[in-house]
């Protein structure tokens, strides 16, 4: 079970003055599930306007509805496929999205399993937060002594200039809890559309879960 006062500490930061995010990817994909081009940028680089757009997106997934658009999920030891998308993504996550090599693959394994009506975009983002020390009054202590490097990815409609649209489904990983990451499970969203059940059908399948 997910708590929410752990996703509201995440989300706190995640505005324009206090983000946490170093980095930004993404790859867009056309109306036929054909990819249409990918892009990878520090995200201190992006406008101020930019900053804000992206950062909504992101958050959608970790201020979704707790234990109900927003689930904890644990990967299954038992599946190959399960623990080789988690070697991914704990190899995404160690580079920053540095390795394009690594998205690439990533954006292949997505496009093969979401297949929704339109246009979308798969976005991620890279963050590393400081986690405060706080005593049994939850009141904050000192500076940070641990961090929480995470990525967070979303599926989103794109339209006009690939803009992003409000995410249909998406994933926080590591799961986050009581300010550790929890390396064997991934906090999965899933919008209440029906576009976003399909979409979040296809992550679901990605990931074995």
């Amino acid at each position: 079970m997910i708590n929410r006062e752990d996703m509201l500490e995440l989300t706190r930061r995640m505005t324009v003055k206090r983000t946490h995010f170093t980095r930004i990817a993404g790859c867009y994909v056309d109306k036929d599930g054909d990819f249409e081009g990918s892009f990878n940028r520090a995200f201190g680089n992006l406008t101020a306007a930019e900053k804000a757009a992206h950062l909504a997106l992101a958050k959608a997934v970790p201020f979704a509805g707790t234990n109900e658009e927003l689930i904890e999920c644990r990967f299954p030891s038992d599946s190959k496929s399960s623990q080789d998308m988690w070697k991914l993504l704990m190899g995404i996550r160690s580079c920053g999205l540095k390795n394009d090599a690594l998205l690439d693959t990533f954006y292949d394994l997505v496009m093969e399993q979401v297949r929704i009506p339109g246009p979308y975009s798969i976005l991620l983002f890279y963050g590393v937060y400081d986690i405060p020390l706080k005593g049994s009054d939850k009141q904050r202590l000192e500076d940070s002594e641990s961090v929480f490097e995470y990525i967070i990815c979303t599926i989103c409609p794109i339209s006009g200039d690939y803009e992003s649209g409000a995410p249909f489904a998406g994933f926080l990983f590591p799961a986050y809890a009581e300010q550790s990451a929890i390396l064997s499970h991934i906090d999965f969203y899933e919008s209440t559309s029906k576009i976003g059940t399909t979409a979040a059908a296809g992550i679901r399948r990605l990931l074995d879960l």
